[in-house]
């Protein structure tokens, strides 16, 4: 057996060999016999330490380490730098503007922009993400800042906090902040020890686009109050969006008119910059950066006409210059905010690991999951103990550093000390700021979340259940809060992958003439069917949940119910005993078994009786009353090729079904079942004297070649006979053995 070149040219082949079963392919092929890792095994290799794992593991968790041994200063230190400059001033003006988001003073802004920065720098494995302020972090953030400590601090869900005593609102909200951050730091590092970088993957691009897009109608909501000038109180929890609109539009009449005019004009001004930056980015050497541009446009119109008194504008006032000492986190912050914060941990790290995993492919590197979680857990404590809140990254923020040159982290560091120069020297410039102004540019910078409502039309002509996840993940979050949506949306999301494993296509399989293939028989029309042969697909793991659904589906595809079959045949049974009795007729050796449907708990035990079960003669002239059941069935291949696992309980299912089709004479064969599948079926005690492992091929056209070979020339008779005893006028007529 072999394979040859085909006479008719390339890209043909011929195969020459036996039609092969698993008993006999094994007889052919010895399997090697592998020794395999046991527990103890495993917990021995990975306590054994020496000199390579040591340098391995500090690799790992220094990964500045590898990529400074091969920086090329010539090369890459001016695009850095240039790059740390430019993106600097754009995570200066978000880091004013997301704090806003936090319901925090804007200076805090620029400590996210600097401490967590300077940890990545060593333990992150991205050189192209920058790491700051978020957005959707800030809010939520802003969510536990806004219920531990609402303005009017008589509507406080948690009244004397400890440590709160002698602190003003700003100083207790940021303690609120910086402990919320601390306890997402511990959670990001606890799971990157634990090696639970994979948990990204359950969060599919449709939940995190879903989920983007509701926390981008929430920052949208929640900044109108700036860009309106209005008083409205931040609140939080479920309905939050409803109830703070429904408090926008009663005070809608007091809009500050400086406030919107100067809004819509920046607004205005930065899409038009920021939609040519994006058409000429490949003729501008750096993007053009209007956020800085026009912050420091505001400021000295502001400073110069007075804004702040003359019409009431609400302005950043003043900043805290320097840096405070470090603080530790408040208990009892921790335990109220142990709910929001978990779900602030992993869409941080999610947000962040899908940037970078975009950057990482584009040059070619490659990130950690697990390393990244360690990166941002430590640098999320060590900016918390110095009242930073949650940091991840900034999609339009890190595009700006990639675009404009950087290479490597050095560009995010130098940002880093762009933050800490306007804290410490340059901070007194933005204290006429405008707050709507920050507002304004928080709001231009949404467009890209909020256009992620374009997919919708798209997911459902592509992917149905993918636009379910979207929609019930983005009304859920937007409804119900960020974290409760996320938890929704996440349930969401496992209801249709339970959907797709429970209730798959399955299929009728036929042969596409001239070929070797098998196809769905309704998707070709040259195609060849085996007369008295079924071929059924299921394109799923078989397990508990759908092991009921696979039965239902094989025996709608077969188009009778076997176990009805054996009933009505050994009631027509009963009826020629009886009719026996009144007339000449002498049956003997004819036993019925009275079948009934079988219990889930004594399914095996019972089929296993249900065994020399005799069927009438085709022959046999019967009365009209008597009607015995025929299938036209004598062989049912099952393809298990994308089977990828079983449970016990679909195997106790499976072998089920298999007695039930064996019981009235239908050949059952399982081919292109996976060798683990197998030995999982041998140590469930899958085999018996009914069900042998010679049932089992490796191909499904093994299986088709043996069925028709068999059917066409094994002329032996059947396992069932039924011997007759009859009057002798009548024997000559009736007196042999049939055939069933």
């Amino acid at each position: 057996a072999g394979l040859a070149p085909s006479a008719e040219g390339a890209g043909q082949y011929k195969v020459a060999r036996p039609v092969y079963s698993e008993d006999s392919f094994a007889e052919h092929y010895e399997r090697t016999c592998r020794q395999r890792k046991t527990t103890l095994d495993h917990i021995r290799e990975y306590l054994t330490w020496d000199s390579k794992r040591t340098k391995n593991a500090v690799l790992s968790l220094l990964p500045i380490i590898g990529w400074l041994r091969i920086y090329k200063v010539k090369e890459w230190l001016l695009g850095d730098v240039v790059s740390g400059i430019s993106t600097g001033l754009v995570a200066i003006m978000q880091g004013l503007a997301f704090s806003l988001l936090a319901s925090l003073p804007p200076s805090y802004g620029l400590y996210t922009a600097f401490f967590p920065m300077l940890t990545y720098f060593f333990l992150g494995t991205s050189r192209h993400i920058s790491v700051g302020s978020f957005p959707v972090l800030s809010l939520m953030v802003g969510a536990v800042v806004t219920r531990l400590v609402p303005l009017d601090e008589t509507q406080a869900n948690v009244t004397n906090i400890p440590g709160f005593e002698g602190l003003t609102l700003d100083q207790k909200r940021v303690l609120v902040a910086s402990s919320m951050t601390f306890l997402v730091g511990i959670f990001q590092l606890a799971m990157g020890i634990l090696q639970f970088g994979f948990i990204v993957v359950y969060l599919s691009d449709t939940l995190v686009s879903g989920f983007t897009t509701a926390a981008a109608v929430h920052i949208l909501v929640s900044q109108l109050k700036f860009v309106l000038g209005l008083d409205v109180p931040g609140i939080s929890g479920p309905l939050s969006i409803i109830y703070t609109l429904e408090k926008v539009f009663v005070q809608i009449t007091s809009t500050n008119l400086c406030d919107l005019v100067m809004s819509i004009i920046i607004m205005v001004v930065v899409f038009i910059v920021k939609e040519l930056n994006d058409r000429y980015k490949a003729k501008l050497p750096v993007p053009i950066p209007i956020e800085v541009i026009v912050t420091i446009i505001a400021c000295g119109v502001s400073y110069g006409f007075n804004f702040n008194k003359i019409y009431n504008v609400d302005i950043v006032g003043e900043m805290v210059r320097g840096y405070e000492a470090p603080v530790a986190p408040n208990l009892e912050v921790l335990r109220e905010s142990a709910l929001e914060a978990f779900p602030t941990a992993i869409v941080g790290f999610a947000v962040a690991f899908s940037v970078a995993k975009v950057y990482s492919k584009k040059h070619d590197y490659i990130i950690d999951g697990n390393q990244e979680l360690i990166a941002f857990g430590v640098s999320n404590i060590f900016g918390a103990t110095f009242k930073s809140f949650a940091a991840s990254t900034a999609l339009s923020r890190t595009a700006v550093q990639e675009s404009s040159g950087g290479k490597t982290q050095v560009a995010g560091l130098i940002s880093a000390m762009m933050a800490m120069i306007v804290t410490l020297a340059l901070g007194f410039l933005l204290e006429p700021l405008p707050r709507s102004v920050l507002g304004a540019l928080v709001i231009v910078n949404l467009k890209g979340m909020l256009m992620q409502f374009r997919e919708i039309p798209y997911l459902w002509r592509k992917d149905t259940p993918d636009c379910v996840v979207w929609v019930a993940t983005c009304l859920s979050a937007c409804l119900l809060g960020l974290d409760l949506g996320l938890a929704v949306g996440l349930g969401v999301e496992l209801l249709t992958v339970i959907f797709r494993t429970q209730f798959p296509r399955c299929c009728l399989l036929a042969n596409i003439q001239g070929t070797n293939l098998y196809r769905d028989r309704k998707d070709y029309t040259h195609i060849f069917e085996p007369k008295g042969v079924k071929i059924f697909k299921i394109p799923s793991p078989l397990f508990f949940a759908n092991i009921e659904f696979f039965k239902e589906k094989l025996r709608e595809a077969v188009g009778f119910n076997p176990l009805k079959i054996l009933k009505k045949r050994n009631k027509a049974l009963r009826k020629v005993r009886n009719l026996a009795k009144k007339s000449n007729y002498d049956i003997t050796e004819v036993r019925c078994y009275t079948t009934r449907l079988p219990s889930c708990s004594k399914a095996t035990e019972e089929l296993d009786e249900l065994s020399n079960v005799e069927v009438i003669p085709s022959k046999w002239n019967l009365p009209a009353s008597i009607s015995f059941p025929r299938v036209d069935l004598h062989s049912l291949i099952l393809d298990f090729s994308t089977v990828s696992f079983v449970d016990i309980s679909a195997v106790k299912g499976l072998k089920l079904v298999l007695k039930e089709f064996l019981h009235i004479d239908v050949d059952v064969y399982i081919v292109s079942c996976d060798v683990y599948v197998l030995e999982k079926l041998h140590n469930c005690m899958f085999f018996d004297t009914e069900i042998q492992t010679s049932v089992f091929f490796p191909t499904l056209h093994d299986a088709v070649l043996h069925v028709l070979d068999k059917k066409n020339l094994d002329q032996r008779p059947n396992r069932l006979y039924q011997t007759l005893k009859m009057h002798p006028a009548r024997r000559k007529h009736q007196s042999r053995i049939h055939k069933v």
